[in-house]
């Protein structure tokens, strides 16, 4: 049997007081009280006949007709017995939750106060909130040590609880394996980026460097010119001069 399918079915108990109430109302209650009673515990067998699904429509309708019983007797311990015991059955868990703590507060009868919290533990089980599910059922056990049931669900919360754990470390190790390495990568990154920069300012040393030989080649070019254009320029001079001294001198 499957841990989900062993909690519902150990609701039984629920349903064993509830058949205990089918005799002990028909017999102490009016009957305008008895008449609604009555007929939420034929919704709610309806409702359990068909195993296969929860019929939440019959459900709801026993909760109504359990509901304006207690309008007329608020404190039947056992009329919001069966009221919870409705709730829970339409997945109404935080208030089921709540009725049957109110229920274990009221009683002295150590039975029924164990009964309540153990339905009060499955109610915040079934609402993922195991350690109040937990501390539920350790006081069940406390009022009533031999109920298994009680144990079991016990020991299941405890069990899921644990999973829950290890899945929440094994995340933060995988977060903080995550961290190391995106600080890994940003390190390389930094250090690809620092290569890469510098081999960028090598480059354009050697860029400057070459378009500074490349200028002075060409100032030396220049200058190379301006040297032969004046060393003609004084050649053209002298030989002006040179030709008019053999004039004169041939006169």
């Amino acid at each position: 049997m499957c841990l989900c399918c062993k909690k519902i079915n150990t609701m039984r108990r629920e349903y064993i007081l509830i058949l205990f109430l089918f005799v002990w109302v028909t017999t102490t209650q009016a009957q305008n009280e008895r008449k609604f009673v009555r007929q939420g515990n034929k919704y709610y067998e309806a409702a359990m006949k068909d195993t296969s699904r929860i019929d939440t429509v019959q459900f709801n309708k026993a909760e109504i007709e359990y509901r304006k019983a207690l309008d007329k007797k608020p404190d039947n311990a056992k009329w919001n017995f069966n009221l919870s015991d409705a709730l829970y059955k339409q997945k109404k868990f935080e208030e089921s939750a709540g009725n049957f703590k109110d229920i274990a507060d009221k009683t002295s009868n150590k039975i029924e106060k164990s009964q309540a919290l153990f339905n009060r533990g499955n109610s915040l089980l079934m609402n993922q909130k195991l350690d109040e599910s937990i501390a539920a059922y350790k006081e069940a056990l406390r009022n009533n040590p031999q109920d298994l049931d009680a144990k079991y669900n016990l020991l299941y919360a405890m069990n899921l609880k644990k999973k829950q754990q290890q899945q929440k470390k094994n995340k933060d190790q995988n977060k903080d394996q995550n961290k190391d390495k995106n600080k890994d990568q940003k390190k390389d990154q930094q250090k690809q980026d620092q290569k890469q920069d510098q081999k960028q300012d090598k480059q354009q040393q050697q860029q400057q460097s070459k378009i500074s030989k490349q200028n002075a080649e060409q100032m030396l070019q220049a200058l190379e010119n301006d040297e032969k254009k004046i060393q003609d320029k004084v050649k053209k001079i002298q030989a002006l001069k040179a030709q008019s001294k053999k004039v004169e001198k041939d006169w």
